[in-house]
């Protein structure tokens, strides 16, 4: 893993984490702490030296769980994970690597 810094902040009143990286604009994973994909996409975004944000959605508590969950709900109505939001305007639902890639190419 390169060494990225990665901390806390509140992104439209929910925590999320921050990693940073190149800037590719907005980036947004919807994950699991439990989700084998969900660390897969964390790792990829990783290794593609990406600046992106996300939230373990099982983690989150009460009213910030279901903000999580209801912004989730708009770019995937399944809310199933990992979701990934680019730029607020599309949604890579699952571990896609060739889409992922493609979406945040150089």
């Amino acid at each position: 893993m390169h060494p990225s810094l990665k901390f806390n902040r509140e992104v439209n009143g929910m925590s999320v984490n921050h990693v940073e990286g190149e800037d590719k604009g907005h980036v947004m994973l919807y994950a699991l702490s439990t989700c084998g994909w969900c660390k897969k996409t964390k790792g990829l975004l990783e290794e593609m030296k990406v600046d992106f944000y996300y939230t373990n959605v099982d983690q989150l508590e009460g009213d910030e769980r279901m903000e999580a969950l209801e912004d989730l709900k708009k770019w995937n109505p399944r809310r199933s994970f990992p979701s990934l939001v680019i730029n607020n305007s599309q949604c890579i639902i699952g571990y896609d690597e060739n889409q992922i890639r493609k979406a945040l190419k150089p």
